[in-house]
């Protein structure tokens, strides 16, 4: 059944995207409110949640868009040539904010956020064209042992099968193998987005791509919305029961994270699905519909602006440097002025998106 376009879902992109975009660019990296930090390692915070939420919210939309385009056209060739099309779109994208601004390819980082989002929706779309709803749970099963096993009794060559530490993990010594100096460079020995930790996050987005079939269904939008919050209560439920075996961490993206994440993802959806689409409740939410619009755009915006922040230069220091210690620090505490200035950053994208959202430019890819 043709689904219309849900505003809840636009809203929670543009709350996801906020976040990743606040979470990204503190005034100082010394100082940061501990939600606002990722997890040093096993464990979570909020801003652990935002990455997942976007793969979440790929899988939705790739429901409700090729789902529709396959009712009125009939035809898949059309639709494989656009998701290959998009997917290196997104991927080149990722590549070329890595190299920005100084486009060292030899050490050139080559995964990264937007080229996970790629390769996830790359091969969530080809699985939801090519399966039914229980394939697709059971395909994502499937991934999520196959990834626990591989990960917990497959050892790395010089360590014990089960090592989950940075440098012992299975998808740590797999990253430096193959991507050798092409990996985030601050982590050295691993990669937060890296190769094999990209299995799980494919079912990340499998999780959106079954809630877009729940959501085409003729049920009423209260059975929708309490079939999300059950389905997501079971999922944080055995999320957190694996954790003591299989912790939860983001890193390796664990298949405990996955549903545990995947289960969050589940009820705030259902909340913004009931708040918004239900109840009519919209006014609040118009700046984060403005951000959901225009996802893509304001991550590439505020990614090519972070890095300007860093390398021009004011009395010999960075201008991010420059404004955090002039304009903040002056009259609020070194935490209080970090996150004073990543509030400020993304009132200042919320103007320029809304620039865009007011002409009803909206960029696609």
């Amino acid at each position: 059944m043709p689904t219309s376009r849900l505003l809840s879902l636009d809203v929670f992109r543009g709350i996801t995207i906020a976040g990743m975009v606040l979470v990204n660019n503190p005034g100082s990296w010394e100082h940061i409110y501990w939600p606002l930090q990722h997890a040093q390692w096993h464990g979570w915070t909020p801003t652990d949640l935002v990455f997942p939420f976007f793969l979440f919210i790929v899988g939705v939309a790739v429901t409700l868009s090729l789902g529709n385009r396959v009712e009125i056209s009939g035809s898949k060739r059309d639709l494989y040539l656009k998701i290959i099309k998009r997917t290196l779109i997104i991927f080149a994208i990722g590549l070329f904010l890595n190299a920005f601004p100084y486009f060292s390819l030899p050490e050139l980082r080559i995964p990264g956020v937007l080229q996970r989002i790629a390769v996830c929706y790359f091969f969530a779309s080809i699985i939801f064209l090519n399966t039914r709803a229980r394939t697709q749970i059971l395909i994502a099963i499937a991934l999520l042992l196959f990834y626990w096993i591989l990960v917990t009794f497959v050892p790395a060559p010089g360590f014990a099968a089960g090592d989950l530490s940075k440098e012992g993990s299975l998808p740590s010594f797999v990253d430096r193998v193959v991507l050798g100096k092409h990996v985030w460079a601050q982590a050295k020995v691993y990669d937060p987005e890296g190769l094999l930790s990209t299995i799980p996050a494919i079912v990340t987005t499998l999780i959106g791509v079954l809630t877009g079939h729940w959501l085409r269904t003729e049920k009423t939008r209260m059975e929708k919305v309490a079939g999300m919050f059950v389905v997501g209560a079971v999922l944080l439920a055995i999320g957190w029961g694996w954790n003591a075996f299989f912790p939860i961490n983001k890193a390796l993206w664990t298949s405990s994270y996955v549903l545990f994440t995947g289960g969050l993802a589940l009820q705030f959806l259902a909340f913004c699905y009931w708040l918004i689409d239900i109840k009519g409740y919209s006014r609040w939410a118009r700046p984060f519909e403005i951000f959901g619009m225009n996802a893509i755009a304001l991550y590439v915006g505020a990614g090519l602006m972070a890095a300007l922040f860093g390398v021009i230069r004011v009395g010999g220091q960075p201008l991010g440097g420059w404004i955090y210690e002039h304009l903040f620090t002056s009259w609020a505490s070194p935490v209080n002025a970090s996150l004073a200035f990543a509030i400020s950053f993304v009132l200042v994208w919320l103007f320029f998106m809304w620039l865009l959202y007011r002409r009803r430019i909206f960029l696609k890819i």
